[in-house]
């Protein structure tokens, strides 16, 4: 039998991007096996690179110039040094388009066709050729020359005004995800429309633009409470860490920590009440059903609230899961890495860094029982593998890769 390879195996990708956005995109489809060929700016490089502390430790504990920032999404990649608003340093993109199946970038709207490398452009010389862009409000509409922030997004795009503590509660108000999560979805939304225009070219021999933004992305993500608003016609607000649409479904204070109930329908609720001590709870018409619940809200925490103060947190877990009630603990990062759990599904992973040391990295999500995900490289350093991709893939000479090089250097000093 012949071996399988990878799913994207054969596939090249040219990364203009840089932050998180594109880089996370670019770093799913170097996962899934592509050559993902990073270009980045003469001495600068991808703004995370500068993003630190922390920055990747060396055998000693000193501190290398490689920032974690940067290390979470570009992992599997090659780096080049190129200079796009040098002649040389364009050509170069243009001759990687005529071998590559897809183009990632985050520039302004527009902001590549001075250069000659917008989609209008090198969709002439590689028609097959899948360009995403990546920008914080698409190509078109008023906003679509401002610059993205996810931060500012999670604002105006809704999520705030449901994340965090109710108004009329202490530490109420708005409050931002602990993640640029717009960033991650938007560049999640990206690698599905790459992998779809893939596929779609397998039947019409043609590639095509995607316009990929984070509020439309962020706006999308926020799927049950858009349909909340559709249905009620009135606009979800906070309410901490409790579920808009089930009861109950949030965190408790035990005696000596915290912990999430997450009862899920209404036979859950009964054995969480029977575990409470107080199973005629669960048969009160005013708790029996969920919608009963949501109604009887304020009556029925209040009296749960008191229970669960009673015994620990662990024994709370321990009583819970041999019902089937889901419920959880509330860990910090350091306690999940420790968690069982996580340890036998290898989500810490080091992988061998050029710079001598071993680099952490967390784990691909995706499994694939035939064709895994495989760490081939940790992220690169600046500009690691530009003869090799000049020479190996363009095939230049040692005069044409000085050229480029030297015109790199000049603008990285």
């Amino acid at each position: 039998m012949t071996a399988r390879t990878s799913p994207l195996s054969g596939v090249r990708v040219v990364d203009l991007s840089r932050v998180l956005a594109g880089p996370w995109c670019t770093q799913n489809l170097a996962d899934l096996g592509a050559d993902v060929i990073k270009v980045e700016r003469p001495g600068i490089g991808d703004d995370t690179r500068g993003w630190g502390p922390p920055y990747l430790k060396n055998a000693d504990g000193s501190e290398t110039s490689e920032a974690a920032y940067y290390l979470s999404c570009n992992r599997n990649k090659r780096s080049i040094e190129i200079d796009l608003s040098t002649q040389e340093g364009a050509d170069v993109v243009r001759k990687l388009v005529l071998i590559s199946d897809v183009l990632v970038e985050n520039y302004k709207v527009g902001g590549l066709k001075k250069y000659g490398l917008d989609y209008d452009s090198l969709k002439k010389i590689n028609p097959r050729l899948i360009y995403c862009s990546l920008t914080g409000f698409g190509q078109f509409g008023p906003y679509s020359q401002r610059p993205g922030y996810d931060f500012a997004i999670q604002g105006m795009g809704g999520l705030m005004s449901i994340t965090g503590e109710r108004d009329d509660l202490p530490g109420g108000g708005p409050q931002k995800a602990g993640i640029a999560v717009t960033d991650i979805v938007a560049g999640m939304y990206a690698s599905v429309a790459v992998l779809g225009a893939l596929v779609e070219r397998q039947r019409s021999g043609l590639g095509q633009h995607l316009d990929i933004a984070l509020l439309d992305s962020h706006v999308a993500m926020l799927s049950n409470q858009n349909s909340n608003f559709f249905t009620s016609g009135k606009a979800p607000r906070r309410a901490g860490n409790a579920h808009q649409n089930v009861v109950p479904y949030q965190t408790f204070s035990a005696s000596d920590g915290h912990l999430i109930v997450a009862v899920g329908n209404d036979s859950q609720f009964r054995a969480y009440a029977t575990v409470l001590g107080v199973p005629e709870l669960g048969t009160d018409p005013r708790f029996a059903t969920n919608s009963a619940r949501i109604i009887n809200r304020i009556e029925l925490i209040e009296r749960l609230t008191s229970i669960m103060k009673a015994r620990s947190r662990d024994e709370w877990l321990s009583d819970l899961e041999a019902v089937g009630v889901p419920c959880g603990p509330i860990n910090d990062i350091s306690q999940v890495f420790e968690d069982p759990q996580v340890k036998v599904r290898g989500l810490r992973h080091e992988i061998a860094h050029p710079l001598g040391v071993m680099a952490p990295t967390t784990a691909s999500p995706l499994r694939f029982s035939e064709t895994p995900v495989q760490y081939r490289m940790a992220p690169p350093v600046l500009g690691e593998h530009t003869c090799e991709v000049l020479r190996d893939l363009l095939q230049m000479d040692d005069a044409e890769i000085e050229r480029v090089r030297a015109s790199a250097d000049a603008v990285g000093k």
